[in-house]
């Protein structure tokens, strides 16, 4: 699958003057957006860009840009669903910390969207949501050349060094970076960046990050070259230079078991943040093409054959080609879940070709890459 985001910023008028190609984004950006080009400016400039990037619009000029937001449990991209609020709620075993990774992590410990729309990173200095999100902006800092970058008033990264090693059990696709990718652009446009220089970022971070099995890059300079590729998924694009041999399992992994949601991680979300949800997947589901074919809800199965999908499903008469009555139904990255909490319905074969059997009912999923079907 090719990654289509740089055309989402096509259309869009940035409302500042060209940047000088001798000035990096972020001298330019902050100069132009928060008039004195400081290291502690530049640190607010990328507060603003990756918290926008978060949890949406929250701030004044949005410029007509809408950004739904990398929290929003209905995000799409490229005509499939994504849902990357399990990778930061605790809600997946997909974090590359302490003695026996992966573990159930809760990033969203330090007051969720709330201080975000303060322009700040948590309401403490100490919970895993202050740490995610001060070193987002002091990583994106770096990527975007921001000058005052380890200088009083903005510091240095102090994360991993490997994005590789971050990412390493939450086996993220191409769909799941071009959606992140993408909402990083539209907070760079709601601020009237201009699409060159979305595209430019854009670029880069796909580069550095959207390939499986790249050789080591640099990003801090004081890391040295570090394995960053963080798509995983067996279908993510190969580098055109794959050194897949310096990567644990080739560079390939495995799908996150799901983790014992506690009351604090599954009500970290204040009220703020709720309705800020709420107002983003509202204007998400205005915005978003709606899939082709015919679609009924069905009386769930049985707990232990109900399975959600990380895929938007369809119907097979939008299929390219529909699968044989053998080949029923595409099962992505699932996990099983009661009846009550599954946010996706589950859709019947509607395809002469793909009939559900008398035994067992069948269903129809869009497959992860769109490069066949699988029979489960």
């Amino acid at each position: 699958m090719k990654l289509s985001f740089l055309a989402a910023f096509g259309a869009i008028t940035s409302v500042l003057a060209q940047r000088p190609s001798n000035v990096s984004i972020c001298d330019y950006y902050t100069t132009a957006l928060l008039k004195t080009n400081t290291p502690a400016n530049q640190y607010m400039l990328l507060t603003l860009l990756v918290n926008t990037a978060v949890i949406g619009n929250y701030t004044q000029p949005s410029n007509g840009v809408f950004v739904p937001g990398i929290l929003n449990p209905n995000g799409m991209y490229n005509g499939t669903a994504v849902n990357l609020l399990p990778y930061f709620n605790g809600g997946l075993k997909s974090t590359n910390d302490g003695p026996t990774p992966p573990d159930c992590v809760n990033f969203l410990d330090g007051g969720g969207a709330a201080p975000l729309m303060k322009n700040m990173p948590a309401n403490d200095t100490t919970s895993n949501q202050y740490f995610l999100l001060t070193h987002l902006y002091q990583y994106f800092g770096l990527l975007l050349g921001c000058s005052g970058y380890n200088k009083p008033g903005f510091p240095p990264y102090g994360g991993v060094a490997s994005q590789y090693q971050v990412h390493r059990y939450m086996d993220l696709d191409s769909y799941e970076l071009g959606y992140f990718i993408t909402q990083v652009g539209l907070a760079a446009a709601s601020f009237g960046v201009a699409p060159a220089d979305i595209n430019a970022a854009a670029g880069a971070l796909m580069k550095t990050f959207a390939y499986k099995c790249s050789p080591p890059s640099t990003v801090a300079p004081e890391q040295g070259p570090q394995l960053n590729s963080i798509c995983t998924d067996p279908m993510c694009p190969l580098d055109p230079y794959p050194t897949c041999a310096a990567y644990p399992s080739g560079g390939t992994g495995t799908p996150p078991a799901t983790c014992p949601m506690t009351m604090s991680s599954s009500s970290m979300m204040s009220s703020t943040t709720s309705s800020q949800m709420s107002m983003t997947t509202s204007m998400t589901t205005s915005m978003t093409t709606s899939m082709s074919g015919s679609m009924s809800m069905q009386t769930c199965p049985p707990a232990s054959t109900v399975y959600m999908t990380k895929t938007e499903t369809m119907s097979c008469p939008s299929m390219k080609s529909c699968p044989s009555a053998s080949t029923v139904y595409k099962k992505a990255k699932t996990h099983t879940m009661s009846c009550s909490s599954m946010s996706k319905p589950m859709m019947t074969s509607s395809s002469s070709a793909a009939t559900a059997t008398a035994t067992k009912t069948s269903y129809c999923y869009k497959k992860q890459h769109e490069d066949g079907w699988d029979c489960e």
